[in-house]
């Protein structure tokens, strides 16, 4: 064996013990070193790699202790022949190395799930100077600190032999502990822990109710526009969707949700337009529901971050037939990929969810679990949530002043809260052709067409603000106001004379 078979970098964020150690695992299974001839001694190779000779050391020893290396008294570390047990040897001049013909997918598959529309965001969204895109998190308002603290106490020697065991199908305590205590209360929700399920994120709560629930006769009655995951996770089951128009109070709760046998709701701020449902239509529709035996899932979505000194409680707080099944999650205030949510429902339920998500996955990882239970448990969740609500209500004002100084004629609606505008320009206006305006020109804004169930809409699109720091986002709606009358295929001129002033209907 020869040392230029590996090759560190100190550039990469992988340690060079780390590196090494990969590379001599890769290189032992993929039968580039013999059996019988010793490993390059640690001063040999540390000298032919310019390393440190600890670095070697540690590296084999690893090796050795994974199993990837044996120790030979006085003659170095050989090869384990065990590690290659089991693996199917294929000869270099027989192996068919042509690719397969390709299947006839199109009668093989049942269903095609990626034909869908859906919403979609760049991945090097970070780069363009003005992301106004909902969803995503600004960097800078991550809690490094206390999160890092979190995890490394999630691996400690006690907290692995818990969390590492097949817990089949059950939860982290400590982390329905602090739902049951901490989350739930702060919305005016009383549930006993028996009633609350750890999910992988809202969007496999929303999945695995829907399963439960719909059918190709059963009817779901929908926000429209809506979530457009939620219609497409209500399409793999039935066909009987009946659209609701939302208006400035959300859903309105009338005679078209009789028939219905399941509602999606969005009261605390409607997706994507939102606007908040008011306690008086929370308990009309409660009313309806409960006329119409019809089960409700409130996705109670950006709760958190809604501005009002007096906040209106879930709609879960006020059913008292058990109707209600409430989703949360933790994306919007902790991070969107930690994919960490939850659900609250009756046990009889719960009871099914549970045994529905055992056959899909178990349950989410518990390593995970258990984190997010510390960063709860001390209190570090409700400090992340008062900064989050002062910078976004900042963010918020910028936002709307800057809106109505440079784009006085798109109408907006009225919010509470949350982290986004919902934006509806002229009937002229072709947001979709405005969204590729801006990409062009390092800004990110969404398409509003794809979350309606039914009609044209190209002259809505959305805006978000927890992802762009405060002193771009005038700059950044400036630039985007250069690019509607393109947009909307004049002259700003034109364009001017074209739209009647609507002024912002925003708060003060």
């Amino acid at each position: 064996m020869s040392a230029p078979l590996f090759h560190l970098d100190a550039g990469r964020q992988e340690s060079l013990q780390c590196q090494l150690r990969e590379q001599i695992a890769h290189a032992i299974l993929e039968g580039h070193l013999p059996l019988d001839e010793a490993l390059p001694s640690s001063r040999r190779l540390s000298r032919e790699l310019g390393v440190a000779r600890n670095t070697v050391m540690l590296a084999y020893e690893q090796l050795l202790d994974d199993g990837y290396l044996v120790a030979r008294e006085r003659s170095g570390y050989f090869v384990n022949p065990d590690i290659l047990d089991g693996r199917v040897q294929t000869a270099p001049d027989t192996a068919d190395t042509s690719p397969p013909d390709e299947l006839d997918w199109d009668s093989l598959l049942t269903m095609k799930p990626s034909n869908q529309r859906t919403i979609t965001k760049p991945r090097d969204w970070l780069r363009y100077d003005y992301p106004f895109l909902y969803g995503q998190l600004d960097p800078g308002l991550f809690p490094f600190q206390h999160w890092r603290e979190c995890s490394r106490d999630s691996v400690s020697v006690p907290a692995v032999r818990h969390w590492s065991s097949d817990h089949l199908s059950e939860d982290d305590p400590l982390l329905i502990e602090q739902i049951h205590q901490r989350l739930l209360p702060r919305r005016g929700v009383w549930a006993r822990p028996e009633e609350i399920l750890i999910t992988v994120g809202a969007q496999q709560a929303l999945w695995i109710t829907t399963m439960l629930t719909l059918g190709p006769e059963r009817r779901l009655a929908m926000e429209n526009p809506g979530y457009v995951d939620m219609v497409n996770i209500a399409r793999t089951f039935t066909d009987q969707i009946t659209a609701i128009d939302v208006d400035d109070l959300g859903l309105p709760p009338d005679d078209r949700l009789e028939g219905c046998n399941l509602a999606y709701v969005t009261p605390s701020h409607q997706s994507p337009t939102g606007v908040t449902m008011p306690m008086e239509r929370r308990r009309m529709l409660l009313e309806r529901a409960a006329r119409h035996d019809l089960l409700i899932i409130e996705d109670d979505y950006e709760s958190e971050t809604n501005f009002a000194d007096n906040p209106t409680p879930a709609l879960k707080s006020l059913d008292t037939e058990g109707r209600v099944i409430y989703i949360g999650s933790l994306s919007k205030t902790l991070a969107p990929g930690l994919r960490l949510g939850y659900m609250v429902a009756p046990p009889a339920l719960i009871r099914e969810a549970r045994a529905l998500r055992r056959l899909m996955l178990r349950h989410p990882a518990t390593n995970n679990q258990r984190a997010v239970a510390l960063f709860l448990d001390r209190g570090y969740h409700d400090a992340l949530l008062r900064q989050l609500r002062q910078t976004y209500q900042r963010r918020w004002q910028i936002m709307r002043e800057a809106l109505d100084k440079h784009l006085p004629d798109l109408r907006t609606g009225s919010t509470f809260g949350g982290s986004c505008f919902w934006l509806e320009g002229p009937e002229n206006l072709d947001a979709s052709y405005l969204c590729q305006l801006a990409r062009e020109h390092s800004i990110l804004i969404e398409p509003g067409d794809l979350h309606y169930l039914e009609g044209n809409h190209q002259h809505v699109f959305r805006m978000g603000f927890s992802a762009i720091d405060d002193a771009r986002i005038e700059p950044g709606i400036e630039r985007l106001a250069t690019l509607l009358p393109q947009a909307m295929g004049t002259n700003t001129q034109d364009a001017s004379r074209s739209t009647a002033h609507k002024p912002s209907t925003c708060p003060p």
